[in-house]
């Protein structure tokens, strides 16, 4: 039996779905790369509901492949519904599983394919649940790792179902981490991503924190780069930053979400922090870090966001000088406190905004890349295109140098010449670049 993955959202997601392919591949499956044209058996789509988009995005995907595949075994699984099980019980899908059932997936769709019975199984999130053990070990060609170790959330904030479709705070033990690290390094990753629906509330249910993950990750022989997924501005302090830099191979890039440069609404909103706050992150880390990216999500169009400020908002991202925005006018979800806000804003309004900030989160992404021409980046190469071949810097800034020889997988010397679309191009120092490196 054939069977494809089709995936929305977040690198959470994207995980999840290479263990489902692992775990399939395990029972006999084979496993192909999605297309709509089929030529699999089988198909399940892994979702999102963070925005009403992504719900859109999942219906449509459903019904699509249902009509122009009615042969074949569909099931849907992953957060839309959790969230929304009587919403996702009614699509055009087989089997239907939430979080909860991601493991099992594999048996509940055989039992379909057996019996013909339909299956609809969304076990709810309960207080104390464990961690759902799980180690993704083909990442394809990419030179970096993601590993999963948290899950769940617990914040509330007005506008998010996260919490509903996600459930508790709960880790990955440091002995299942370091296990699955020198795994990971065995294999030749030499980069790792910690990932997590809260990253930053990892370890809280045994004393433990986000720092104490980074630097065990630090000790495993053979990691040599760590990135960090999406932070919390309001639980990572100057001590963590710190004691990130002093374990030396924390790269300078760190996505600290922000959702409003603008107080009243951070308030509005439900969030933890203020801008005065999150200013004394930024700096905290470009203390240790120099040459930091520092990238955010920022929402447009938040209920009661007046003009003044939204542009409070976007004088803050000038201000702080990200690296990139991922800009998000705001989307209603039905069960959130923000759904049934006064002050709703139009949605014209709200793409206006949007792309205000997006232009200028581009004039903001220049400004950055303009700042690497003349530094020397140790960059770690990953592909081959037309204008020659590409690799990120630690802080996740692209390169790319004309070189002919092949490089994938190693990490090297790179001085910067300029600005390249998105990224940036160079040249690798010294006279024999295969063979030997020298950078003043």
């Amino acid at each position: 039996m054939k069977i494809a993955f089709y995936t929305l959202g977040c690198k959470v997601n994207q995980y999840e779905t290479q263990v489902l392919r692992q775990l399939f591949a395990a029972r006999g499956w084979e496993v192909m790369e999605f297309s709509f044209d089929g030529g699999w058996d089988a198909c399940v789509v892994n979702s999102c509901t963070v925005t009403a988009e992504g719900d859109r995005k999942t219906r449509q995907v459903l019904r699509r492949l249902r009509r122009e595949h009615p042969e074949a075994a569909l099931a849907l699984t992953g957060c839309f519904p959790q969230a929304f099980p009587e919403e996702a019980a009614a699509l055009p899908a087989d089997v239907v599983t939430g979080n909860r059932d991601r493991l099992a997936l594999a048996k509940l769709l055989e039992g379909f394919l057996a019996t013909g019975e339909r299956v609809v199984a969304i076990r709810p999130h309960e207080a104390g649940e464990g961690f759902e053990g799980m180690e993704a070990e083909d990442f394809g060609p990419r030179t970096r790792a993601f590993v999963k170790i948290e899950d769940g959330c617990e914040n509330r904030c007005a506008y998010c179902i996260i919490p509903d479709a996600r459930g508790p705070v709960r880790s990955k033990r440091p002995e299942d981490l370091r296990e699955e690290l020198e795994a990971l390094a065995r294999t030749g990753r030499r980069e790792v991503v910690l990932s997590g629906i809260n990253l930053s509330a990892y370890g809280r249910e045994w004393g433990l924190r986000l720092i104490d993950a980074v630097e065990l990750a630090a000790s495993v022989p053979g990691i040599e780069r760590i990135r960090l997924g999406s932070l919390e501005p309001d639980v990572i302090g100057p001590e963590d930053f710190a004691r990130m830099a002093a374990a030396g191979k924390v790269c300078p890039q760190f996505h600290l979400s922000l959702q409003a440069g603008c107080d009243a609404t951070l308030r509005r909103m439900g969030r933890r922090y203020d801008t005065a706050h999150y200013l004394r992150a930024v700096e905290g880390i470009r203390a240790r870090f120099p040459l930091a990216a520092i990238t955010t999500d920022l929402m447009v169009g938040f209920p009661g966001e007046t003009e003044g400020d939204f542009e409070e908002s976007l004088e803050f991202a000038r201000r702080v000088g990200f690296a990139k925005i991922h800009v998000f006018p705001y989307s209603r979800r039905p069960g959130t406190p923000a759904d049934g806000m006064p002050g709703q804003v139009p949605q014209e309004e709200k793409r206006r905004r949007a792309a205000r900030l997006l232009q200028a989160g581009e004039e903001l992404r220049g400004r950055f890349l303009d700042s690497m021409a003349g530094t020397v980046q140790e960059v770690l190469f990953e592909e081959r295109g037309a204008e020659g071949q590409t690799g990120y810097t630690p802080n996740y800034t692209p390169v790319t140098v004309p070189e002919p020889a092949p490089l994938r997988g190693r990490i090297l010397p790179v001085r910067i010449t300029g600005r390249l679309g998105d990224g940036c191009q160079g040249e690798l120092c010294g006279a024999d670049p295969v063979t030997s490196f020298s950078c003043p």
